[in-house]
C-alpha cells in the first residue's frame, strides 16, 4: 500500500511486536541443497551425498561454521532422523516436510537438524495442525506489498531481499493453547469490540490492516467496532486464499472466464519469463499462460516481483556436480499446476487491495494508540512473553541419540 499512509502519523500506532509479543526470526538454512520443490529431489540428494565417503561427502554436505558432517546436533522436534554425526550416517532420507519458503512458495525441506544451521527448534515444538505463522516481512524503503503474511506451514521467513523479517505463531503452545497476545490485550479489545472477539481475529485485523515501518509492522486498532468488524471479515478472506486449502478451508479460485490456464505447454528448460499486459499472457519460455492479470505479474513483496521469484527459484543456474544441480529432468506437470494456483493467489490479493488500502486509512485516523495501551496496562509488555513457553510434557532426542527433557 504504497503512498495510502504518507500523510499520517505512523509512529503513534501499536506495533504487532506490541501485541504479538513472541517471535523468532528467520531460519538459517546454511545451504541451499536441503530445499527443493519437490520431495524426490531431496530424496536423490540424500542418497547421492550418503554414497559418498571422505572428502567428498565433506565437500558435497557444504560445511559451514555452525554445521559440518562431525557437528553433534539433537533432533528437531517432532521430527524421527538420526541424531549421530552426519559422517558416519548411512540411513535412509527421512520424510521431507512442506515449508513455506520465502512469500508465496511453499517447497519441500529436509527437516535434519545436522543439516541446518539455525533451525529455531521452538518453532518446530509447537508446529501442528493448530498452528498459523505471521510473517513479518522485512522493511525495504519505498517498496509496495503486504507487511504481514500468514502461512499454515512452518516458514523459513526470509523476505525476498533478503532483508530479515519475524516470525510469530499465533499460539505459544502445541494444541492450539496459550494465543501469541500481550497480556491484557484480548480482555482490551473484547471490551471495546465484543465479546467473541478471539487471538485469531487480531492476526486477520492486522493482515487486512496492517502497514510496514521501519521499526516493523504497524497495526492500526480502529475506535470503530464496526470498522474492525470488517476488517476481520476482509483479513479472513485473505488468509483463507494465503492458506491454500489448508486448515479445511476451500481453495483459491477466480470467477468463471478469469481462470487461468496453460494453452500453450512449458518446454523442459524454459529460458526466460515473459508478460503482455494487453493479452494478459504469461510466457513461460515458449509455454503460454493466460489470463494473467496484470495484478497478479505485478504482485511485489519487499520490492520483487513473486512470479519471478518463484520462477528464479526453480530454474536458477546451479553449479555442475553439486547436489543442487540434482533434479527434475524438465518441467514437472505439478510445476504448473503450483504456477496457476500462485497466479490465483496473487490476483485475489491484489483485487482486494483498495479496500484494503480505505480500510487502513480510516483506522489510522481514528486508532487506539501505543499511549492509550500503555495507560491500559497492556505495554510495556513483559518479558516472559517474549519467550517461548517451557515445554516439559515429552522427551526430545540429543546429540548420539540421548534423550533431553525440556
Amino acid at each position: 500500500m504504497r503512498g495510502v499512509t504518507e500523510d499520517l502519523p505512523l509512529p503513534g500506532l501499536p506495533l504487532l511486536d506490541d501485541l504479538m509479543p513472541w517471535s523468532t526470526a528467520p531460519l538459517r538454512l546454511g545451504r541451499s541443497w536441503i530445499v527443493a520443490p519437490d520431495p524426490r529431489t531431496l530424496r536423490a540428494r540424500w542418497d547421492r551425498l550418503v554414497a559418498a565417503r571422505g572428502a567428498e561427502r565433506e565437500e558435497l554436505f557444504r560445511s559451514s561454521r555452525a554445521r559440518t558432517p562431525a557437528s553433534s546436533v539433537a533432533a528437531l522436534p517432532g521430527q524421527r532422523t538420526g541424531t549421530v554425526r552426519f559422517s558416519r550416517e548411512a540411513g535412509r532420507c527421512p520424510e521431507p516436510v512442506r515449508i513455506a519458503y520465502r512469500p508465496f512458495d511453499e517447497q519441500w525441506l529436509l527437516p535434519d537438524h545436522r543439516l541446518i544451521d539455525t533451525a529455531r527448534p521452538e518453532l518446530w515444538r509447537v508446529a501442528d495442525g493448530h498452528q498459523l505463522f505471521a510473517v513479518e516481512q522485512g522493511y525495504v524503503p519505498g517498496a509496495a506489498g503486504p507487511a504481514l503474511l500468514v502461512t499454515a506451514a512452518l516458514p523459513d521467513g526470509r523476505s525476498p531481499a533478503g532483508r530479515p523479517g519475524r516470525i510469530r505463531p499465533l499460539f505459544r503452545r502445541p494444541g492450539g493453547a496459550e494465543p501469541n497476545l500481550a497480556p491484557g490485550l484480548l480482555p482490551l479489545l473484547r471490551g471495546r469490540y465484543g465479546s467473541g472477539v478471539a487471538a485469531a481475529d487480531l492476526v486477520a485485523w492486522a493482515v487486512a490492516a496492517g502497514l510496514p515501518s521501519p521499526a516493523g509492522c504497524r497495526v492500526p486498532l480502529p475506535l470503530d467496532p464496526e470498522v474492525w468488524a470488517a476488517g476481520v471479515a476482509l483479513g479472513r478472506e485473505l488468509i483463507e486464499v494465503q492458506l491454500r486449502g489448508a486448515r479445511g478451508g476451500a481453495r483459491p479460485r477466480l470467477p468463471g472466464g478469469r481462470r487461468p490456464y496453460v494453452r500453450a505447454a512449458v518446454p523442459d528448460r524454459p529460458t526466460g519469463l515473459a508478460y503482455d499486459p494487453e493479452e494478459e499472457v504469461l510466457s513461460v519460455g515458449e509455454g503460454r499462460v493466460s489470463p494473467v492479470p496484470a495484478g497478479a505479474w505485478e504482485f511485489e513483496v519487499g520490492g520483487a516481483r513473486m512470479i519471478e521469484q518463484w520462477f528464479a527459484h526453480r530454474t536458477a543456474p546451479v553449479e555442475p556436480g553439486s547436489l543442487e544441480a540434482i533434479g527434475p529432468r524438465g518441467w514437472p506437470r505439478e510445476w504448473s499446476s503450483e504456477l496457476l494456483e500462485l497466479i490465483t493467489v496473487l490476483a485475489l490479493l491484489a483485487g482486494r487491495a483498495p479496500e484494503r488500502a480505505a480500510l487502513t486509512a480510516r483506522a489510522v485516523r481514528a486508532g487506539v494508540t501505543r499511549d492509550a495501551l500503555r495507560e491500559a496496562g497492556v505495554l510495556p509488555v513483559p518479558d516472559t512473553a517474549r519467550r517461548p513457553a517451557s515445554v516439559l510434557d515429552h522427551q526430545e532426542e540429543g546429540p548420539e541419540g540421548q534423550f533431553m527433557l525440556l
